[in-house]
Parts: C-alpha cells; structure tokens; sequence
C-alpha cells in the first residue's frame, strides 16, 4: 500500500414584545409584521417538501466502501469502510464518496459532516496500488494511443470530481485524521472545510515516489490552505513525512487529540454545533468561502450580496433574532 510499506418544526413560544430585551416595541412590530406579511404571501418557510418523502436518518445509504450513521439531529458520521486494506482509495471508494457527498449536499436531514477513518489502523494508506495494476491491464488491452489517453481522463476526471465533492457540498464537512493520511487521503483532506487529527497523525504527499504529479487537488488546494508555497512545493517534490505538529503550525489542522476518542468526540461536537444553526446561514457562508477562493474580493462580495438578498427575508433571519431576544434556543426548519 503506497507510503505504508515500511510502517507496521419550529416550536418556539411565541416571541413577547412586552419581554424585557433590548429591542423596542417598534423592532418588534416590524419583524412580526415582516413574519405576517410572509405567512400571508405564502413565501415559504424553508420547510422542504422532499423531506417529507425521504428516508429518515442513513438509511436511505447503501454503500458498500463506507458506513454511515446519525450519532445527532442532522449530522451524518461517513467513514472509510475498508479496513482490511487501511481504507487505500480503490475506484469503488472513488466513486462511493462522490455519489454519497453529491446526495448529502441535497439531503435535508444532514447540516454537518463528520469524515472519519472508521476501525481502520490508518485514516488512509492512499491510492490501492493493486487497483491500479488492475487499471494497467485494462489499459495494456487497448492498442491505440488515443484511446488510452480517454480511458485515463475519464478515470482521472473521477479522481477529482470525487475530491472535490467534499468542497461542493454546501453541508460543512470536517475530517478526523488518525494515523496515517497518504498520498489520495492528503489530497481529499484540503477539500474540506475543518481539519482536526490525532497526536500521531502523518501526512504524505506521495504521488512524486511512484512516478507521478499530484493530479486530484494537493497542489491546487494545500496552497491556498496552508498560505505556504515554499513548504507546500518541499512536500510535492520529495513526499516527505510530516507530523501532526507540522502539520498544525502550518495551518492544515486546527486541532490536535492525544486519543482517536477525544478527536471524534471533538469532532462530533463541533458538527452538533454547526448543525444547531441556520442551515441557510451556514450553507450560504461555505458557498461563499468558496467562491471567494476563486475570486477577486469585489467578486466575493457581490457574490454574498445576492445570497443575502434572499437570506435577509429567511424564516431563519426573523427566528434567530426573535430567540436572541427571548433567550430561547431557535428551531430551524429543514433545508
């Protein structure tokens, strides 16, 4: 296994304007006019009609190289589900984490997703070199050079749609890294949005000691990441080894757990936090973060102008101001 071969409904009480908050009898009026005013247009009230005929929970899953489960109202556990070859990336698994991201991104049930390496020894060995032999027979069947080259773009194509599924998905995703992340796990964790490991976490960028470029993310995305082209270029030129505490004062984790309890725990907690609140506020901010990746800062601000001019006439908007003066805990509707 590649770089592992020498290692062993919203219920709130009605808001009361004669409650003592802040906020004048007149804010009060207005917002609850605003709501009235919604209620009577019929504007919908971010309740989704899908939910009502989907699945509840994870059971509408079926993956064979991942295992989902609920641990919390609205957030997803997926882990890596191929223990016995230390969860190495074959195109099964490839392909299990681009469909099951793409349908998480639609799923109502699912605000926040924790990505774990599951019972395995490591979070991922990388790429499963016996799935590639595999790839080269296919290819060594082929004679015409042309036709080859289309074989490998549409499985290289694969590769990244799957990386990037994780950066798509408007749901916040966060890694738990335990043991080793190689190579395809290296590249899979700079798509996502928060990045915590244990204390003997490795990481690997090993593309270069087989021969190849990193060609599914790591050198587009660790850049941006970590805001170090000096130390990003070290690791794509040599693959070398880097330690959780590298790792941590170069930005790539925000967090380290001296256990794999303590790091899931940590995890799960900050996925029940962020599941908490406004699906439309958190959704709406990563596919801003995003976008603002890619563009200029005038562009990132019009960019969250127009999400917010929706946003702005949310249920979700008038409910968080509404318990934020009340002191009760809001109730967000599904998305």
């Amino acid at each position: 296994l590649l770089g592992l071969r020498n290692i062993d409904q919203s219920s709130s009480r009605p808001y009361n304007c004669n409650s003592s908050s802040n906020m004048n009898r007149h804010t009060c009026n207005v917002l609850l006019s605003s709501l009235r005013m919604m209620a009577r247009s019929k504007v919908p009230m971010a309740r989704s009609l899908c939910a009502a005929a989907s699945q509840p929970g994870t059971a509408k899953y079926d993956f064979k190289t991942l295992k989902l489960s609920t641990p919390s109202e609205y957030v997803v556990h997926v882990e890596f589900n191929r223990p016995e070859r230390m969860n190495a990336f074959n195109r099964q698994l490839w392909t299990e984490i681009k469909d099951c991201f793409e349908r998480l991104h639609n799923d109502p049930d699912c605000r926040a997703v924790v990505l774990s390496g599951g019972s395995s020894k490591h979070f991922t060995a990388g790429i499963d070199l016996f799935d590639m032999m595999s790839l080269g027979q296919e290819l060594g069947a082929i004679e015409e050079v042309g036709r080859r080259g289309r074989l490998l773009e549409g499985t290289i194509s694969l590769y990244q749609d799957c990386i990037s599924a994780l950066e798509r998905c408007y749901k916040p995703v966060i890694v738990a890294v335990h043991s080793g992340c190689i190579g395809a796990g290296l590249n899979l964790i700079t798509a996502a949005d928060v990045r915590y490991c244990t204390r003997d976490a490795f990481f690997s960028l090993k593309e270069v000691d087989i021969g190849l470029a990193a060609d599914v993310g790591a050198l587009q995305r660790l850049p941006r990441v970590v805001g170090n082209q000096s130390w990003v270029r070290e690791l794509a030129f040599t693959a070398r080894r880097f330690a959780c505490e590298e790792a941590q004062a170069q930005g790539l984790v925000s967090r380290v757990f001296d256990t794999r309890e303590a790091l899931l725990e940590g995890a799960l907690k900050l996925a029940q936090e962020i599941a908490s609140k406004s699906p439309i506020a958190v959704q709406g901010t990563k596919k801003n973060i995003v976008y603002s990746g890619d563009h200029t800062i005038q562009e990132g601000l019009d960019h969250i102008r127009q999400i917010n001019m929706l946003n702005l006439q949310s249920e979700d908007f008038l409910n968080a101001i509404m318990a934020s003066q009340s002191k009760e805990t809001p109730v967000f509707a599904k998305l």
